[in-house]
């Protein structure tokens, strides 16, 4: 989707459009009141007091009416400047725009407002020269919205809205609009019982239930075998520590306020982890290490705590409890690029394995005029991000810098893949880090005796198994590849009375065979239970009637077709067997 926030353009039409809309609500509502009515990254919206006016579905309709009537009658849209004094008479009966007001800057002595007609608003400008301009617009939803964000303010209206300067261009936003709805994760995950979440486990924690849960264990089962066969070896770890742990890492001052808040036990003070790089280190370091040893790789799918937004908590996508798939790779230093090769060549690997085409790979680097963010050794600095885009180039990788999105320790690299809807998303990333390895004193004794600090790669393929999990299932719609569907395959007799028993056989003989698999022997008519396999989007429905009874053989169709293929139990458990293995997408 175009971000109308940075479309010139859009921006003025959208900025006039939001002011239409108060226009028209004043002609509605003639008692309401208006706090900001901002251009957004998807269009506009309008904060407004209605009194006891609780607007429904059924108004947005009546107002787009009241707005197309305004647009059509051409009037004129003028820049007003005022005086503060003129603009708190002006506005004097206004509680919102009187605040709006005395909060300008001192040196604000102009403000500026437009008139279109009867209505008049506070506003810096541009806008379009007329109401006409406004002619394709649509109002999206509505929700509420505190006065200045506040929790203990009053709770205000809200209502969304955008702008196009064609008909066809909002169609086609229009018809993106529905997509994103069809592909939204929260919606899918709701359809197909995948997680949930309750006010009483709090924000930003998801509860995977058993089909989400089996999805998961299928990525963590995937992930897992890539990484033992590369060499890695796996840990466990606590989900805690102490802020002396985060103080040695530097995190608890670079990243306190992501976190949640400390909890005393005892005499210690314990924070919920928000990353597993320091207890990493801490493994590391519980032996000792020749330069024969490296690379060591731990890895761990581990469970972190950071403390979002409640604003910014949406589904499995932005969450304050995951899980990462983490892992950190201790190397010396003329090691670092073949490791790095390594990672990347991961990263493509998984990438062709979940058919993903649509990505790119973005190296970010610090300011190296912000002493305070990041860690201020200049040799490392340079020596870290000159080794990273020297291994790139050398790989042939297409990437962009990023100057400033750096880490506090080290350069990194970001790949962002394009959804199917939406803006691109950060899976995988991987950094190189010079700093944790000495704030940890930790070494390797090298050929010549002496003892050498490691270089550590800090990398994660999936990101989190959550973000990954809620990609997955908005570029699919839902619709997983068999060997990572929760369930793979439904049986369904056509009549209970003669047909089930058989399909009990079937049932059992597809479960030793280590499908998920499930039996719908349910009173209920073909055609329906054929329905539900269909929305609980399983791939595979073997259908069962008295021809495959008297046959011994079984008919079944996949998801999204219409075909009905009968072939032996045997061919058939051969066909599904080698799909799994090969993780056709």
């Amino acid at each position: 989707m175009i971000n109308i926030k940075e479309n010139e353009k859009l921006n003025i039409l959208n900025h006039s459009c939001a002011h239409l809309l108060a226009h028209a609500l004043k002609h509605l509502y003639p008692n309401a009141k208006f706090w900001v009515g901002p251009v957004v990254e998807n269009g506009f919206y309008y904060d407004v007091d209605l009194g006891d006016q609780v607007l429904t579905e059924e108004d947005l309709p009546l107002i787009e009416k009241e707005m197309k009537k305004i647009a059509k009658s051409d009037k004129l849209i003028k820049r007003i400047e005022l005086s503060k004094e003129e603009a708190k008479e002006m506005f004097k009966d206004d509680l919102y725009k009187l605040d709006l007001i005395e909060r300008m800057d001192e040196e604000e002595t102009i403000i500026s407002a437009y008139k279109q007609d009867d209505f008049i608003d506070l506003c810096r400008g541009p806008h379009m020269p007329t109401t006409k301009s406004m002619k394709y617009f649509k109002l999206i939803k509505f929700s509420g919205a505190y006065w200045k964000g506040d929790a203990k303010n009053k709770m205000l209206q809200r209502i969304y809205g955008v702008c196009f300067d064609t008909e066809e261009d909002l169609n086609d936003y229009l018809n993106e609009l529905e997509e994103a709805k069809l592909r939204d994760h929260r919606k899918i995950g709701k359809d197909l019982s995948i997680f949930m979440s309750h006010d009483l486990v709090g924000k930003g924690m998801p509860l995977w239930l058993p089909n989400g849960a089996t999805i998961r264990k299928q990525l963590e089962n995937y992930i897992y075998e890539k990484e033992r066969k590369m060499g890695y070896y796996h840990v466990y770890t606590p989900c805690v520590g102490t802020v002396d742990l985060y103080k040695t890492s530097g995190h608890w001052d670079h990243y306190k306020e992501n976190m949640f808040p400390t909890m005393k036990v005892d005499e210690e003070e314990f924070v919920l982890r928000p990353m597993n790089c320091p207890h990493h280190m801490l493994v590391y370091g519980n032996e000792l290490h020749s330069y024969r040893d490296l690379p060591i790789r731990i890895g761990e799918f581990a469970t972190d705590f950071r403390y979002e937004a409640s604003g910014a908590v949406k589904g499995l996508e932005r969450v304050r409890c995951m899980c990462q798939n983490d892992a950190h790779l201790f190397v010396r230093p003329d090691q670092i690029g073949e490791e790095f090769k390594k990672v990347v060549s991961l990263i493509l690997d998984v990438y062709k394995d979940f058919g993903l085409k649509e990505y790119k790979f973005r190296l970010s680097l610090r300011d190296p005029l912000d002493k305070e963010k990041y860690f201020d050794d200049d040799n490392m600095w340079n020596e870290a991000e000159s080794t990273l885009r020297e291994v790139l180039n050398e790989l042939g990788v297409e990437y962009f810098e990023a100057v400033g999105e750096a880490a506090f320790y080290g350069p990194k690299l970001d790949v962002e893949v394009k959804p199917a809807v939406g803006p691109e998303v950060t899976l995988s990333t991987c950094q190189l880090d010079f700093l944790l390895p000495r704030k940890f004193e930790l070494t390797y004794v090298d050929s010549d005796g002496t003892k050498k600090i490691p270089v550590v790669l800090h990398r994660a393929i999936f990101g989190t198994f959550d973000r990954f999990t809620a990609f997955i299932l908005e570029e699919t719609k839902g619709v997983l590849p068999l060997w990572l569907a929760p369930i793979q395959l439904n049986v369904i007799p056509v009549n209970n009375q003669y047909h089930l028993q058989y399909a009990n056989g079937v049932f059992e003989e597809l479960k030793e065979n280590g499908f998920r698999v499930e039996l719908d022997d349910r009173e209920e008519k073909l055609g329906y239970k054929m329905r539900e396999s269909v929305m609980k989007k399983i791939p595979y429905s073997i259908i069962l009637g008295q021809k495959e009874v008297d046959n011994r053989n079984i008919s079944y169709r996949t998801h999204g077709s219409e075909e009905t293929i009968t072939v032996s139990i045997e061919e058939f458990i051969k066909l599904i067997s080698d799909k799994i293995k090969n993780r056709e997408v």
